[in-house]
């Protein structure tokens, strides 16, 4: 029965991907697109069905409409540099509420669309000496403000924005994995195998933002969830995770927010009063993710082979 559920989600997922796919195309394009035709000397001759803006359905050379996919992917790729401008973000972790339950790691593969063994954020097993008693650590990347994977890139295709997010173009990127061997935080992975997708899904305007469409032999990351800041939304980890362990925000407006209790508080309160810290300061690479310790924890330490739950993945 699961399994025939998940070929339906499928299917309505084909769909709908398809409709939207001449949806778009028809809206951005409209008249102009067809006007354009005949002034084209790549046109093969052949022609395709397109719904235009106004409802019409048309005939067109597939080759305009390959112009039409050009131009989304060059405004998406221009969106996704600039950033949004005016603001600087960052996170809180707090360790004494992680209980390992990876609702984030889940909620993160499904929105990016990893295999399994992939992950942009990974719940870590520490503990700091001997002596001490064990704790989870979450551990996306951590958005430098003196990021060194950027400066190694040969062709751009990493890059800071404006409002403190490191993102990957993987329409740029060359493989080279300069960047991976940069960061001292291991917060990024190689692509090694094609992704499972329909020839549909493979043909969808890539976005930066969300680093989907996934590409065989290209990098991927922590994005801090870029598409839904745009929207005004939390990222995907902070408003998956059921145990509060999550603050997102603002740091120029000095203001995060708690994914669990939606409770908003004053970024530098929150780090000066629980003695808030940042991995390997003495790097000089400013993280923007930051840690609360793991004092009071909120729940009793389990050996991680005792409460890894299995991560279900939408279909």
């Amino acid at each position: 029965m699961k399994k025939k559920n998940n070929e339906q989600n499928n299917d309505s997922r084909r769909n709908f991907l398809k409709s939207t796919a001449l949806l778009g195309a028809g809206a951005i394009a409209g008249a102009g697109l067809i006007s354009s035709c005949s002034e084209n000397p790549e046109t093969t001759g052949e022609k395709v069905y397109l719904l235009t803006a106004t409802g019409e359905l048309v005939q067109v050379d597939p080759s305009q409409i390959n112009r039409v996919r050009k131009e989304k992917l060059s405004e998406l790729a221009e969106r996704g540099r600039e950033g949004l401008v005016g603001h600087h973000w960052v996170m809180v972790i707090d360790l004494s509420k992680c209980k390992n339950a990876r609702k984030c790691m889940a909620a993160c593969a499904n929105a990016h669309e990893l295999k399994p063994h992939q992950h942009h954020i990974n719940v870590l097993q520490m503990q700091d000496s001997p002596g001490t008693a064990p704790y989870y650590m979450p551990k996306p990347c951590y958005h430098c403000d003196n990021p060194p994977c950027t400066k190694v890139c040969p062709v751009n295709a990493t890059f800071k924005r404006k409002d403190g997010i490191v993102l990957i173009d993987n329409e740029r990127c060359i493989g080279c994995r300069f960047c991976i061997a940069a960061c001292p935080y291991s917060a990024r992975m190689f692509q090694w195998f094609e992704p499972d997708y329909t020839a549909e899904e493979k043909a969808r305007v890539y976005d930066v933002e969300l680093n989907v469409p996934q590409k065989k032999g290209t990098i991927t990351k922590c994005l801090f969830s870029a598409d839904r800041l745009r929207k005004g939304q939390l990222p995907y980890c902070v408003s998956a995770c059921p145990n509060g362990v999550y603050w997102f925000g603002d740091k120029m407006e000095d203001a995060v927010t708690n994914g669990t209790s939606n409770e908003t508080r004053k970024f530098s309160e929150l780090i000066t009063e629980n003695a808030g810290y940042t991995n390997f300061e003495d790097l000089g690479t400013k993280p923007q993710v930051y840690y609360l310790p793991p004092k009071n924890r909120t729940f009793p330490y389990e050996p991680a082979d005792t409460v890894i739950p299995e991560m279900e993945k939408k279909s």
